[in-house]
């Protein structure tokens, strides 16, 4: 079975996201950009619930610094991830399985990560393309 969860850090942690929408506004002169939300998306498979269960605070997120969601959240006006291609190195999925090999001294799960962008605002064709 494979898991799926994403990890988004805390209102006010949140300084890639800012950053990012700094950057899209200035940049890219999109003013009606109202939000940006940056998102790490884990699918795990070859482990059993109860040790991804565990692995969801101590592995994947901080829970005094992230907020972790089972399912994608709603209202934004555009969405899009970015994933790495079959054969790329994976520096976050690669630490991440090590992690829950180290924990359980059994064979290593497989992990894959995307990174998932939540753009809301006012956003028409040509800036969507900008992005």
């Amino acid at each position: 079975m494979v898991y799926r969860i994403y990890v988004e850090k805390k209102e006010g942690l949140a300084h890639e996201a800012q950053s990012l929408k700094n950057d899209l506004t200035s940049l890219l002169q999109i003013e009606g950009l109202t939000e940006v939300r940056v998102l790490n998306r884990y699918d795990v498979e070859n482990i059993d619930e109860a040790l991804f269960a565990s692995s969801v605070k101590t592995v994947f997120s901080e829970p005094q610094l992230d907020t972790v969601y089972t399912e994608l959240p709603r209202g934004a006006d555009v969405v899009f991830a970015v994933e790495y291609l079959p054969g790329q190195f994976d520096q976050r999925a690669d630490s991440a399985a090590q992690c829950i090999q180290l924990l359980t001294c059994r064979q290593r799960p497989e992990v894959k990560t995307a990174r998932i962008y939540r753009l809301k605002g006012a956003l028409n064709e040509d800036e969507k393309q900008k992005v």
